[in-house]
C-alpha cells in the first residue's frame, strides 16, 4: 500500500473521531499510565489489514509497540491473539477505535472473499471486485480482496474501459460504442462491454470486444453464451452474484465473476482490544 495515500486517510479518520480530544480518557487516565493488552478474533475469519493496524498507532504516538502475531490472509480462528500492543494508556485508546474500525472492515472483505474463492475452486474461474466501494477506502478494500485470494477489476474509471448499458445508449448502440472507443482509448487496452441478452453477445462479438459481461443472466443463458463466444472473448458473470450460488455460475464456463457485494455491503469482522494490565 502506498504509505503516504494510507498515511493521509488515516489521519483524516483519527481528525474525524479524535474532535478537540478525548475527554473520556484524558478526564480518568493519568498522563503517565501505561497499558499492556492484545488484539484478538471474536469469531472465525481471515485477517487482514496489520500494515493498517501498525500505522496508526504509529501516527498517534511513536512510543506505542505493536507486536504482529499474524499475517495478512491469514485464517484465524475465535478467541486466536491478532497483536499484542503496548504503550502510553491515553494515545493507545485514542487510536483503539480507527485501528478497529479499519482493520476489522479489510478483515471481513478478506473473508468474504475466501469464500467466494472456495466456492468456485476447481473451476478455473476468478472471483473479482467492482467500483462499488466505500468513498475513501477503495485502496484497502482493493487491497482485502486479494488477501483472501481474489483479483481486482479495474481500480477507477482511467484504469480500463467497460462500456455498460447506459454508454451503449448515450454512443447509439453497442457496434457504435466499441467503434469509438477503439478510435479515442488507448490501443493498450482491452475492450469489456455489458450484455444483457444472448442477442447482445452476438452483436458484441460481431463488433469485436475483448471481454463480454453477462449481465444479470440466468444460468442457461449464461452457458449459452459461453458457448457461443466460444473463447473468441473472456467473459465476466455480473449482477446480484453476492445473491446467487457461485458455483453453479463458475460451472457455466465463465472466466470472472465480478462481487459488488465482496465490498459495499460486507460485514466486518469482529474483533477486540483488551487491556491486560
Amino acid at each position: 500500500m502506498n504509505t503516504l495515500g494510507l498515511d493521509k486517510l488515516i489521519l483524516d479518520a483519527l481528525s474525524e473521531d479524535l474532535g478537540t480530544g478525548d475527554i473520556t480518557t484524558e478526564s480518568c487516565i493519568p498522563a503517565s499510565a501505561v497499558s499492556e493488552g492484545a488484539f484478538r478474533a471474536k469469531q472465525d475469519g481471515v485477517f487482514c489489514g496489520m500494515e493498517v493496524l501498525v500505522r496508526v498507532f504509529k501516527l498517534v504516538d511513536e512510543r506505542i509497540c505493536v507486536t504482529p502475531l499474524v499475517k495478512d490472509g491469514d485464517e484465524v480462528k475465535k478467541g486466536q491473539e491478532l497483536a499484542k500492543i503496548s504503550g502510553p494508556s491515553r494515545t493507545v485508546l485514542a487510536g483503539e477505535r480507527v485501528a478497529l474500525n479499519l482493520v476489522q472492515h479489510m478483515s471481513g472483505v478478506a473473508t468474504a472473499t475466501r469464500a467466494a474463492v472456495r466456492a468456485v475452486e476447481g473451476t478455473g474461474c476468478v472471483i473479482v471486485d467492482t467500483r462499488k466501494m466505500t468513498p475513501g477506502l477503495r485502496v484497502l478494500e482493493k487491497y482485502a480482496v486479494r488477501a483472501g485470494g481474489g483479483n481486482n477489476h479495474r481500480f477507477n474509471l482511467a484504469d480500463g474501459v467497460l462500456i455498460k448499458d447506459n454508454h451503449i445508449v448515450a454512443a447509439g448502440g453497442i457496434a457504435e460504442a466499441i467503434r469509438a472507443v477503439r478510435r479515442n482509448a488507448p490501443h493498450t487496452l482491452r475492450v469489456e462491454i455489458e450484455a444483457e441478452t444472448v442477442d447482445q453477445v452476438r452483436q458484441c462479438l460481431d463488433a469485436g470486444a475483448d471481454i463480454i459481461m453477462l449481465d444479470n443472466m440466468s444460468v442457461e443463458d449464461m452457458r449459452q453464451c459461453v458457448k457461443l463466444i466460444g473463447h473468441r472473448a473472456l467473459t465476466e458473470a455480473s449482477g446480484n452474484m453476492g445473491e446467487r450460488d457461485l458455483r453453479e455460475v463458475a460451472e457455466t464456463g465463465v472466466d470472472y465473476i465480478s462481487i459488488g457485494a465482496l465490498t459495499h455491503s460486507v460485514q466486518a469482522l469482529d474483533i477486540s482490544l483488551k487491556f491486560t494490565k
